[in-house]
């Protein structure tokens, strides 16, 4: 009996055991986090999530609204401006008057009126031409609005750009690292059979050395370069994302060359000029009219009660209306209205001399650019021929040295010559894309494609 009592303890404590077990499994499961995939962009996608989600843009796009709200409130002054009014008067000391040795007050204890006034302008040279302003006002926002996405296209298209080199950084310094861990095992094993000096041995080991930094530079570019990205893209800098391609997806535009014609045409500052030179004209003109005369009509219609009391529903109101007409003239402001029009003269051509100049160095930039062009293309020609060749001298020095028929110091050599081909190769070509993004900006293109595609 008592065994069988001890039995059944026994199973009930495995039991509990198990469900405990069971539970506590469960918690760690659920507290560990759920594996984050990783996002994946093309260059269009990244210049679309920018395009919409960065704050930038955002705000330019708010402005254009701001604006477009402000021209409405000119144009409103056309309108007829009507308004109630309504005031209470109660004299605490009445108005008196002396008449044949009598004292006599005047006026009612309480005085209530209440009505409607309507004014607008009939003749108003200056506001009408302050009504071509504020639209230029607006059209100048949406031109700045255009301005702010593609100096976001410039910026997210450098930086997809360069997470594209700093991952072909790491695939070569990634290749030079493994490429010294198996030249080591090699001298390793020669090493062990005395066919080796104990000083390639040792150079081995510190060629591994020297490789390994630059493996975890190029992994800390990748990083940095993904949260520039992301901070251009408005994203969490938590997200794990990664651009689609290689810079070697771009040898093909490389090789077609760069076949636009420089138009400037487009350009968004000096369009921002233009508007800001017209807008300034048309400021000259709303200063002149300054001294135009001015020609409003008003109307009133109102309710007065005069009363002792304070009961108001047995006011007797009377009704009285009137309707004006007033003309303005202008004749002597102390010399005001001189100054502002002089001022506005030398705005106008303050920004004309500024603009000339802005346009010759956006020029002078476009020619060094497309010069810049030419030297990539020729630097990509030059290194592209030299890395099969660095590779096959490299291959051979390894051979080489395996046979004993060359020394460690020759594939160092050749590694690096290898290595230095192969960033040269991936510099050059992202010095292409970087100058072909200057140059669509210069030119005022809306948008960049990947020209691989198109090509």
């Amino acid at each position: 009996m008592k065994r069988k009592t001890l039995f059944l303890m026994l199973l009930v404590a495995l039991g509990c055991g198990s469900s405990v077990m069971a539970q506590e499994q469960a918690v760690v499961t659920a507290q560990q986090p759920a594996e984050q995939t990783t996002m994946t962009l093309t260059l269009d996608e990244a210049l679309q999530i920018a395009l919409s989600e960065n704050p930038t843009v955002k705000i330019a796009d708010q402005t254009i609204e701001v604006k477009k709200y402000a021209k409405k409130g000119t144009y409103a002054a056309l309108w007829p401006e009507i308004s109630a009014t309504a005031t209470y008067q109660r004299y605490v000391k009445k108005q008196t008057f002396h008449i044949m040795g009598e004292t006599m007050e005047v006026g009612t204890t309480n005085n209530v009126a209440a009505g409607v006034q309507a004014v607008m302008p009939l003749v108003n040279v200056q506001l009408w031409k302050s009504l071509k302003l504020s639209a230029m006002d607006v059209e100048l926002a949406v031109e700045q609005a255009r301005s702010s996405r593609i100096d976001m296209v410039e910026q997210v298209s450098k930086a997809f750009y360069q997470v594209l080199m700093a991952k072909d950084a790491y695939n070569v310094y990634k290749r030079v690292y493994d490429n010294a861990v198996e030249n080591h095992k090699i001298v390793e094993k020669k090493y062990s059979v005395g066919a080796v000096s104990e000083y390639d041995f040792i150079r081995s080991q510190v060629t591994i050395a020297n490789a390994e930094p630059n493996v975890y530079n190029a992994e800390n570019s990748i990083v940095l370069a993904l949260w520039q990205l992301k901070a251009l893209l408005g994203m969490d800098l938590e997200l794990d994302i990664d651009c689609a391609g290689s810079l070697a997806d771009f040898e093909a535009m490389m090789m077609i060359g760069y076949t636009g014609d420089g138009d400037m045409s487009d350009n968004t500052t000096l369009k921002q000029l233009d508007i800001q030179e017209r807008m300034l004209a048309q400021t000259l003109k709303v200063q002149r009219a300054a001294n135009l005369p001015t020609l409003a009509f008003s109307f009133n219609y109102n309710y007065t009660a005069m009363d002792e009391t304070m009961k108001i529903q047995h006011y007797q109101w009377n009704p009285y209306s009137v309707a004006a007409v007033s003309l303005n003239v202008p004749i002597f402001a102390g010399g005001k209205r001189r100054a502002d029009i002089n001022q506005a003269k030398i705005n106008l051509n303050n920004l004309e001399l500024q603009r000339e100049n802005i346009e010759r160095q956006l020029r002078t930039a476009l020619m060094q650019y497309q010069s810049n062009l030419n030297t990539n293309v020729k630097e990509y020609y030059a290194s592209s021929q030299n890395i099969s060749q660095a590779k096959r001298g490299y291959d051979i020095a390894v051979k080489r040295y395996e046979i004993g028929g060359g020394t460690l110091v020759d594939v160092d050599n050749s590694q690096l010559a290898y290595t230095q081909a192969e960033l040269s190769r991936s510099t050059a070509i992202f010095n292409y894309l970087v100058n072909r993004v200057e140059i669509d900006k210069l030119v005022g293109a809306n948008n960049f494609a990947i020209y691989s595609e198109e090509n």
